[in-house]
């Protein structure tokens, strides 16, 4: 398990402990955590779960496929940071990653 901190808009931060194997997505809407939609669920067929990585996270992250980076130019407002969450997979490498939710999803 890694603990993985959600930061919505309008700065409430929700800290949770999701499972290995999991995605940062399925861990937001497992715990209801508001703003991410996940409508397609996790089938990177859209952007609602857009979440933006903090800096010193990105290095630790896999690169984006172009499939990602597709579907990140629909997103709200995106930045250099951006990631999809439904293909941010948890494992221990993850404990103490924050993201931070878009004012609203694409």
């Amino acid at each position: 398990m890694a603990k993985i901190t959600y930061i919505t808009h309008d700065n409430k931060s929700q800290t949770l402990e999701v499972q290995n194997g999991l995605s940062v997505m399925e861990g937001a809407v497992q715990n209801d955590v508001p703003g991410i939609d996940a409508d397609c669920g996790g089938g990177m067929a859209c952007a609602t779960c857009h979440v933006y990585v903090n800096e010193e996270w990105l290095d630790k992250l896999p690169a984006k496929e172009d499939g990602e980076e597709d579907m990140l130019d629909m997103a709200f407002e995106p930045k250099q940071n951006s990631r999809l969450s439904c293909q941010l997979i948890v494992s221990d490498d993850l404990d103490g990653l924050v993201v931070n939710i878009p004012s609203k999803q694409g």
